[in-house]
């Protein structure tokens, strides 16, 4: 066993493989002629599934041209009709006329051809030097190289789209290839990743599909979990070509939008510092020593305004709040050392607080509750 690890999660593989098939074809591509047969031998293919994520993978080193896309599919005129119908409707949905796509593994242009007659205005990434001057003798716009690496950068970058039709599963480091696209992709991206179908093989006790070409044998899950995890969001994922491929359209995961923390912090520092102005003569505590009182005693600078907290849990009094270090007591400071004004940041717990607050001190101390909106008098 050559890799002990997933090739997707890192976990490490079980000791027992899922299936050991012996004398198998070493390559699918550039077979043997009469002169090269008495070389030819045959190889073990050994199929493990990762029982973290799932994914059956083998632990054989990739074919040598594993970089290099080889298709039949050019022979074919009804795999050309879907993929003229599939390309026009992908283009139309998701508005991609005249917007920049990249196929990564292009082969000799059979797919991109048709892609640019969708409407798109295409690039291509070949690794085959053969192929790649094949796409440009037609007049594509192609140049040669592969994804390896998480920091690959792409001629005339940032694209719109991209698609990897039949070629994902080739990949010995799938994470750092479609991290790398990821990388080299405009904000909201669109994508057509497509992959040999799994649920299909297992489905039809298809053992024939096994080879030695194929490092991953993906699911519809498994391919969406591998896409989740490098940056895409999956739109939808689906069976496709009388259910031999899955075809997963995604989208690139656009960073959480935390402008309004911003603006909140603001907004809270602004009631709170008029709430210590009216209360600062008398004093004012804090009740909670809780996450959320800690952070916004420090984001809004309260050390020195604030005169203690108090708070229930023994294991937190008489100590002081990390980073503002402010004493903590049990709530009954609030008896020997009283002040006029209290704040209660105990979250889901606060309402039961306050009550607490009003039936010992009735209406001597002015109650203010830490509420998402933010400050509310009680």
């Amino acid at each position: 066993m050559l890799n002990y690890r997933c090739r997707m999660c890192a976990k490490p593989l079980p000791e027992r493989h899922l299936l050991h098939f012996r004398n198998m074809p070493k390559a699918a591509q550039f077979l043997p002629d009469a002169q090269s047969l008495e070389q030819d031998t045959g190889v073990d293919l050994e199929i493990y599934q990762c029982a973290g994520c799932g994914l059956v993978q083998t632990s054989n080193e990739p074919v040598p041209y594993f970089k290099e896309v080889v298709r039949a599919a050019a022979f074919s005129e009804e795999m050309k009709a879907f993929r003229r119908e599939q390309f026009g409707e992908f283009v139309r949905k998701y508005a991609l006329q005249g917007k920049k796509l990249i196929e990564i593994g292009c082969g000799q242009g059979e797919y991109l051809t048709l892609l640019q007659g969708a409407g798109v205005e295409a690039y291509g990434l070949e690794y085959a030097d053969h192929s790649a001057r094949c796409c440009i003798e037609l007049g594509l716009r192609v140049t040669r190289g592969f994804v390896d690496s998480p920091d690959y950068e792409l001629s005339s970058a940032p694209f719109d789209a991209f698609a990897i039709l039949n070629f994902l599963e080739h990949w010995p480091d799938p994470n750092a290839g479609l991290s790398g696209i990821a990388r080299n992709l405009g904000e909201n991206a669109i994508g057509l990743v497509e992959v040999p179908n799994f649920d299909m093989i297992l489905r039809k006790n298809l053992f024939t599909e096994f080879i030695s070409d194929h490092v991953f044998y993906f699911t519809q899950e498994t391919l969406e979990t591998l896409l989740r995890l490098n940056g895409f969001e999956v739109i939808e994922c689906s069976e496709v070509w009388h259910g031999y491929i899955l075809s997963a359209v995604v989208r690139k995961r656009a960073p959480s939008d935390i402008s309004a923390f911003d603006s909140g912090r603001q907004r809270l520092k602004i009631e709170i510092d008029e709430f210590i102005y009216h209360h600062r003569e008398r004093g004012i505590a804090i009740w909670g020593a809780g996450h959320q009182a800690l952070a916004t005693l420090a984001l809004l600078g309260l050390a020195g305004e604030i005169k203690y907290v108090v708070d229930s849990a023994l294991f937190k009094q008489n100590k002081f709040t990390p980073a503002t270090h402010i004493p903590i007591f049990s709530p009954d400071r609030l008896k020997t050392d009283p002040v006029g004004a209290i704040i209660v940041m105990a979250a889901s717990y606060s309402d039961e607080v306050a009550r607490i607050i009003r039936l010992e001190w009735g209406a001597s101390m002015h109650v203010a509750i830490l509420r998402d909106f933010g400050l509310e008098s009680v």
